[in-house]
């Protein structure tokens, strides 16, 4: 099976004339052909920030890319032109963002914008060529068709997200970036709008990277996981090898432990440790994790860990790992 996405050794610094955040450390991924992976890790880890990278729609004269590379079916996207770019973004890799409200325009009907993409990937196309695939993805997302001259104060959160899912997918894009696109909604609809992303992603046999806190989402929706802290990957496996808690990152360990249990008689969900977030403009030498870590040595505090591996595809970023 091929690659599809290839990320090694990312560095990305966001400089401000206050500060230099640290927002990715030598962050590295790789993603097959119609995998589905999926990114967990606390606000401020990198998870967005990389997603950015991607597309190249980090913020102009702030969001920096330090070292690294980023190649999608062989291309370098970090030497792409921006003409290069606008081919790329939305016919071969569409971005799904978190807040459907703020991703839309208020003053456009949603036909025009799911339309657009259209307009800009198949100039070649009528417009009524063109009114009938946005027909035709608005039905696949359950909204009825004759809605599109409507604007999007007009629907729900659940629906505008489905707009929203429709405007990534009509292209047919072979990589997706779904960032955290079921938070804002409730336990209901966050079930529909997953079980209708599983079913266009496999109709159109896509890759996906699916950005979330929710382990129980992770569990249900994607092949492989990978945790990330500090800015870079800690622990990566399938979803049986990392779920199964047998070998785990002390982190994936805390992440783990603050999940709710139905059964527990406790009254209190334990705190994650360490008194403080990790501070992205002042890192620390060794591990990212150490300051934090109750099973942190000497070694933890002085150097990073390389990825080690556990089990076949399993691999952990900590010196308890190292059986050298």
């Amino acid at each position: 099976m091929s690659k599809v996405l290839e990320i090694d050794a990312l560095h990305v610094e966001y400089r401000t004339d206050e500060s230099t955040v640290f927002a990715l450390n030598g962050f590295s991924i790789n993603l097959d052909e119609g995998e589905t992976l999926g990114l967990v890790g606390e606000t401020g880890a990198g998870k967005t920030t990389m997603a950015l990278s991607i597309l190249q729609l980090l913020p102009e004269d702030v969001g920096k890319i330090t070292g690294g590379s980023i190649l999608y079916n062989n291309i370098d996207i970090l030497k792409a032109s921006k003409n290069e770019m606008r081919k790329i973004r939305g016919s071969e890799i569409s971005m799904i963002f978190q807040d459907p409200m703020t991703s839309l325009n208020p003053i456009l009907t949603v036909g025009e914008q799911v339309r657009e993409v259209m307009k800009l990937h198949y100039p070649e196309m009528t417009k009524t060529q063109q009114n009938q695939r946005v027909d035709e993805i608005l039905t696949l997302v359950g909204i009825q068709p004759e809605r599109k001259s409507q604007y999007p104060h007009q629907f729900s959160g659940g629906m505008r997200q489905r707009i929203v899912i429709a405007m990534a997918l009509i292209a047919e894009p072979k990589l997706i970036l779904a960032d955290e696109p079921t938070t804002a909604l409730d336990v209901t609809i966050q079930a529909q709008i997953l079980a209708l992303m599983k079913d266009l992603k496999t109709q159109f046999d896509s890759a996906m990277i699916f950005i979330t806190h929710d382990l129980g989402i992770v569990a249900e929706f994607c092949d492989n996981v990978a945790v990330v802290y500090g800015g870079e990957v800690i622990e990566r496996g399938s979803v049986e090898q990392v779920f199964a808690r047998k070998d785990n990152h002390p982190y994936t360990r805390n992440l783990f432990e603050c999940v709710p249990v139905l059964t527990s008689t406790a009254k209190r969900l334990p705190n994650m440790e360490g008194a403080t977030m990790l501070d992205p403009t002042n890192l620390p030498k060794g591990c990212k994790y150490a300051p934090r870590c109750s099973l942190s040595s000497e070694k933890c505090t002085q150097e990073n860990p390389e990825m080690y591996h556990v089990l076949q595809s399993h691999t952990i970023r900590c010196h308890l790992y190292n059986t050298d």
